[in-house]
Order: structure tokens, then sequence, then C-alpha cells
């Protein structure tokens, strides 16, 4: 279950069918530039293998990020840097040795951040190469709100997944409120094939996303990502969530 599902719950209310519409139109007003501060922190999770050779690490990393006029400023605390001296020192010395904070690092640099200080325009082009499919009555966090349900294209995945695929399901839900302004999103993918005869493999992918606005920009607040996959012998799941937290100018 998605991690705001205690804040979902079926209503009976009736349903009306302009939601597509109204979350359109929400998404365009809401690319705007309205300056932005926050802190956001990124924890991360990932096992590879099994039995004698399984891995697991964790790791985490936090930048302050201020967008306005001049641009996007992502800047480090003295901590974090030590953090990251530390690991890098210890990579030179054993190259197999555990580096947390250097891998949640990536998760936090500016192309990471961009989807969420400026969720309008990423949501926009996802839902250009998804159908959608049907509307409902909802409640997200006690309140009235609607779920659009679209169903992914194959175009989301690469030439080279194309190729060995055999089975591709891809889902996208969206809530959004009265005036079509989205509150949370949930994608899910499941991709399977075989290549090469004899290699079968699966991969699986989930997002969820907490959204909240800012003047005339859409904010996303939480981001949880969910990918496992199996194939050629080899097992594996990774875990990132990530939060923003605004502060004031």
């Amino acid at each position: 279950m998605p991690s705001f599902a205690l804040c979902l719950c079926v209503s009976t209310l009736p349903v009306r069918a302009d939601g597509l519409n109204e979350l359109k139109s929400a998404l365009t007003r809401l690319q705007g530039q309205t300056p932005l501060k926050a802190q956001i922190e990124a924890k991360t999770w990932n096992r590879q293998g099994e039995g004698k050779e399984l891995e697991e690490t964790h790791g985490s990393a936090s930048v302050s990020v201020e967008e306005n006029p001049r641009g996007l400023h992502v800047s480090y605390s003295k901590e974090m840097l030590a953090k990251l001296d530390s690991e890098e020192k210890l990579k030179e010395k054993d190259s197999k040795a555990k580096t947390p904070t250097l891998a949640a690092l990536s998760e936090v640099n500016s192309s990471a951040l961009r989807p969420m200080l400026s969720a309008a325009g990423g949501l926009s082009r996802i839902l250009e190469k998804a159908n959608f499919k049907s509307e409902r009555e909802d409640l997200f966090a006690g309140k009235p709100a609607r779920v659009l349900n679209f169903e992914m294209s194959i175009d989301k995945l690469t030439e080279k997944e194309r190729k060995y695929m055999k089975k591709f399901d891809g889902q996208i839900d969206v809530w959004i409120a009265a005036d079509g302004t989205p509150l949370a999103s949930r994608t899910k993918q499941i991709v399977s094939g075989r290549a090469f005869v004899v290699i079968s493999f699966e991969m699986k992918n989930e997002e969820e996303w907490i959204y909240t606005t800012i003047g005339d920009r859409l904010v996303a607040v939480k981001k949880e990502s969910k990918n496992s996959g199996s194939g050629m012998g080899e097992k594996g799941e990774s875990k990132v969530i990530k939060t923003l937290q605004v502060q004031a100018l």
C-alpha cells in the first residue's frame, strides 16, 4: 500500500467527468517561478543478491536549496561535506568499502531535485504519454478528492527494453482537488520478458508523490521510489525516500 494509504478511502459521492481538463489546466497554471527555499533529505536502501552473496546498504544525504530569479542554488552543510570527504578517502583505500553518503548523493543533485521543485512540468510530461482511462470520487487527507487513472504507454520504455519485452503493465493514478490541483500521484510499472531465448527477467517500479503549492508553483513534498528486478540468476531491490521541507525566505 502507498505511504499515504491511510489518507485515501473510497467515497460514494457522484462522479464528475471533467477532472482531466481541470488537471491539465492546473498543471499549466502551476508551472510558475515563485521563489522557494527548502531543505531536502534523501534516504536510500539497496539490496543485491541472496544468501551468502547478499549485500545491503543504507544511505542518507541532505541539502539546502533556494530557487529565485537568479537561478537554483544547492548548498551542503559542513557536516555533510565532512561525511563525503571521509567516504571518499575510505574508497581510495578500499574499493569495496561501503560509502552510503556518496551513494545517496545522486538523489540530491540539481537534476534529481528539479522534478520535486517544479513538479507540474514533470507530471505533465508523464501524462502526455499516457492514456486517460477513468475518474472516480475519493478522499484525500479526509477531504473530498477525485482520482484520475491513466494507462502508461509502451513508449516509456527504451528501445532495448521493448525488444525483449513480453509483458508490460503501467498505471498512473493522480489525486486532484476540486479545482484540479494535484494532491498526490502513484505510478506502477511491471515489465517482463526473455532475452537470448533462455534468460527471463522481470522489473517492477513504483513511485508515490505528495504535492503542495507554493504560490504559482507545484512542489513535491515527498517522493518514494521502489524498484525490484530479477534475471540471469540475480535479484535486487531498492528504495529511495525524498522529503522536502519548505523554509521561510
